[in-house]
């Protein structure tokens, strides 16, 4: 389960994205997650899913 807290979530997304997940997609697939969900949550919070580097900024 991934944490409520956007800034909480964001640290978690990006750590799971750099150590363990190819993309988003794979994190969302692997994890149950619904990333159209996830990148709103984060959106909502000033964040943008930046595929080129595989992170959230």
């Amino acid at each position: 389960m991934l944490p409520q807290d956007p800034f909480m979530l964001l640290s978690t997304v990006n750590m799971k994205l750099r150590d363990d997940y190819t993309d988003l997609d794979d994190l969302c697939a692997s994890l149950g997650e619904d990333r159209a969900a996830l990148e709103s949550k984060l959106a909502a919070a000033g964040f943008t899913y930046m595929p080129e580097i595989n992170q959230f900024r």
